[in-house]
């Protein structure tokens, strides 16, 4: 379907000029946010972080693996040696109790896994449940309710119940990174795939839509070029929020031990083994903490502001009952035009007059 390009004229001068895209829309709204701004530079240096993770740890000199048992006091159980955990200029960060493996190294290394297993399992999540939802809402009726009472069987399923029961029974030869996306994306894809069954059923009366059909396009040809455009904003924005939990959920499953093993570093897999030094080496759980709780918290952020960025009506129901102050200092209401003091006055004075003519 031809795209129509939109013009509107400049106010008083009537020159047509093209439209502002969806596009820039979006960037023009996302940069008015400054803590979304502030959330997108700290989720685009975590990653930059867990991208340069190699080049970080060789310019420490250091590995996520290597154990120094010199470092750590057998005396005292495995305590690091030294003040903040055995911090210097050889360990960044200090070393583990008990193994003496440099915390910054598997610090940097287990952003990679966290983020890298979250991201993923986001991306499984997407593609099922955009698939289901929309074979939901344009198959027959057969279809919609078999798909959808699959869907709800999904929402019911307990996460980390099923998680924790497919984990513990998969031979632990597989890949535990690889088998924790999987899990995460096969069990957690049923509420987006009622969103997408939702906007779909909302789009399908639409004129356009309603024009590719008489134009005797196929199902799967009016989803890939009419539906799957006007399903983007809320993909996009269920999306930038599923990222933060899935988070959550690889660094509770691994807390629980459970997720990823030893010796490749997870941050919730830190925090299992921290629970016991927390008084000794309290940087040993304070690093990973610190790191999962600004990680989860810049995501969280920077989806509601993709949420808010992407909804055109989020910005009118910011205005509505706000009014605005002209340079008199008089308030108005939304949608009139300022009345100055000139104009004021000259209405008192007319209506005095009318008043006077009145009794007289």
């Amino acid at each position: 379907m031809s795209e129509a390009l939109a013009v509107v004229e400049t106010a008083g001068t009537g020159t047509p000029v093209p439209a502002v895209s969806g596009a820039r829309q979006f960037w023009r709204r996302l940069r008015a946010q400054r803590a979304a701004l502030v959330a997108a530079a700290v989720v685009a240096l975590l990653v930059l972080v867990a991208l340069a993770a190699p080049l970080l740890t060789a310019l420490e000199g250091q590995d996520p693996t290597t154990y120094h048992p010199t470092l750590v006091d057998s005396a005292r159980g495995g305590v690091p040696i030294g003040s903040f955990g055995g911090a210097g200029a050889d360990h960044w960060l200090g070393v583990e109790p008990q193994t003496g493996r440099d915390m910054f190294a598997r610090l940097v290394y287990g952003a990679r896994v966290s983020l890298g297993v979250a991201l993923a399992a986001t991306v499984v999540q997407i593609a099922i449940g955009v698939t289901v939802g929309v074979a939901a809402a344009l198959g027959n009726r057969w279809i919609d309710q078999l798909l959808s009472r699959a869907t709800d069987i999904i929402v019911s399923m307990p996460l980390m119940i099923m998680s924790l029961a497919l984990l513990a029974i998969v031979p632990s030869s597989f890949p535990r990174p690889v088998l924790v996306t999987l899990v995460i994306g096969l069990i957690a894809w049923g509420t987006i795939a009622k969103i997408v069954r939702a906007q779909t059923l909302s789009l399908k009366g639409l004129d356009y839509v309603s024009a590719a059909r008489l134009s005797g396009w196929g199902a799967w040809r009016i989803a890939r070029r009419e539906l799957l455009p006007g399903l983007a904003a809320p993909v996009i924005t269920y999306a930038a929020l599923l990222v933060p939990a899935n988070i959550s959920v690889e660094a509770a499953l691994s807390f629980l031990g459970v997720g990823v093993k030893p010796p490749t570093p997870s941050w919730g897999q830190m925090l299992t083994a921290a629970d016991v030094w927390y008084q000794a080496a309290p940087q040993y759980l304070l690093l990973p903490a610190g790191a999962l709780f600004v990680t989860v918290l810049a995501l969280t952020v920077l989806g509601d502001g993709v949420r808010t960025a992407l909804d055109p009506r989020a910005a009118s129901r910011l205005r509505v009952g706000t009014g605005r102050k002209d340079t008199t200092g008089t308030e108005n209401a939304p949608g009139k035009a300022p009345e100055n003091a000139t104009d004021g006055s000259t209405r008192g004075a007319a209506r005095s007059a009318n008043e006077k003519e009145a009794s007289a």
